[in-house]
């Protein structure tokens, strides 16, 4: 039988605050509690900004188009660096389709977008039967996510979702994913365990199943992978992957903060873990992507499968649309400072509005838009760094302190 040592069970009972009734959880309750959306409809009626223009960014997603379908497989194989890629990059884009249409239906009460978030999820739950291949734990931390959200907004503000349909989403949730996910993945780089952990806790929310919301939090708090919160960072906020590139560090970071603000709502702060460990790595990688120097420290990987000797400046400078989020948590919610976090969000607004005025260039002269610049060798649109900042700035800028989960 595992044991826990005495400090990570005091760590545990250090980041429960006050929850629900024991084996209860908060609808909605991943990424995004009652209480945020009302705000954000407030915003967005009272037509404020930054708000409104994110909002109009989201509205005008392809992926929040009614004329949006599935392309649910089968049997889904993500190969190494998605090579290949067999229903791997459907599984993905019809994952972040569900969720856009979810958040639409719930901030605009405009039903066709439950209606084909429904369709999408329900096209896939009643298709998949397998995910594999060298990346299939990677695919489902990474999209799953964005899946579960969806069936979670749907399940508790729409009530039209049949209860057939969500018993089967919720048998692929159960029996097709998580046999996949559920011992993690400790020697491979941190954000493959970061991304099992978001989709588990927004599973166990959406499937009411408090086991495996624990192995979650009990993994992010103290589990033998790189992904835990104890070996993705050091005290200093470098992170176990700032010497691979900036890019996966990012992704790293995204979905440990991902998992826990569903812990938050959920009444279990894993923000405050190892003092605000998070904002340290936050704060770190946040200072060297806008172009300051930070100190590095030669780091060798759990059970020495990787050794970064210095700081890699791959990627250096392409923020992630992540700061949002934490920056609304650690200083909003918290009051503590966090400067470079601060910046980095501010940063990725500047850059919606810039791509908001080059978009508005393009459609006053056509001929621009089709310039080989701004497509790429299939004659496809290139998305820019910042294609999803806005759902960050969204949701989560500018909360007041007091704003709590409301089930």
């Amino acid at each position: 039988m595992p044991t826990v040592s005495l400090a990570t069970f005091v760590l545990v009972l250090a980041c429960t605050q006050a929850v629900p009734a024991f084996g209860q959880f908060v609808h909605p309750g991943i990424a995004h509690s009652r209480a945020s959306i009302e705000f954000v409809k407030s915003k967005i009626a009272a037509e404020e900004q930054p708000w409104g223009d994110a909002w109009e960014r989201l509205r005008s997603s392809r992926y929040a188009s009614l004329d949006w379908k599935p392309q649910p497989f089968a049997h889904v194989e993500r190969g190494a660096y998605n090579d290949p890629d067999i229903g791997s990059s459907e599984f993905s884009s019809d994952a972040r389709a569900a969720y856009y249409h979810a958040l639409c239906w719930a901030l605009s009460g405009k039903e066709l977008h439950a209606v084909k978030s429904a369709e999408i999820l329900n096209a896939w739950s009643g298709t998949l039967q397998s995910i594999g291949n060298h990346d299939a734990r990677l695919l489902i931390g990474m999209s799953g996510h964005d899946f579960c959200i969806a069936a979670e907004l749907l399940k508790h503000t729409w009530g039209q979702w049949p209860e057939n349909e969500q018993a089967r989403f919720e048998s692929m949730l159960r029996n097709v994913w998580y046999p996949v996910i559920k011992d993690f993945y400790p020697t491979a780089n941190g954000n493959w365990d970061a991304s099992m952990l978001q989709v588990m806790i927004a599973m166990s929310v959406v499937l009411d199943d408090r086991q495996m919301f624990d192995r979650a939090k009990d993994y992010y708090l103290g589990g033998k992978g790189n992904g835990a919160i104890g070996n993705y960072f050091m005290e200093s906020g470098q992170c176990q992957e700032s010497g691979r590139d900036q890019a996966h560090t990012q992704m790293g970071l995204e979905f440990l903060a991902n998992t826990c603000e569903t812990a938050w709502i959920q009444g279990v702060d894993l923000y405050g873990a190892l003092d605000n460990r998070l904002l340290k790595g936050f704060e770190y990688t946040a200072k060297y992507n806008l172009g300051f120097d930070v100190p590095y420290v030669a780091y060798r990987s759990v059970e020495g499968r990787y050794h970064y000797k210095s700081i890699s400046n791959n990627s250096r400078g392409r923020l992630r649309p992540m700061y949002e989020r934490v920056f609304n948590h650690y200083h909003n919610r918290r009051g503590l400072e966090a400067p470079y976090t601060e910046q980095a969000a501010l940063k990725l607004r500047e850059s919606q509005s810039e791509t908001r005025d080059a978009s508005n260039r393009r459609d006053a002269n056509p001929r621009d838009s089709n310039s080989r610049r701004d497509r790429d060798r299939d004659g496809r649109r290139r998305r820019g760094r910042s294609a999803s900042s806005h759902l960050d700035t969204l949701m989560y800028a500018g909360h007041p302190a007091d704003l709590q989960p409301i089930d």
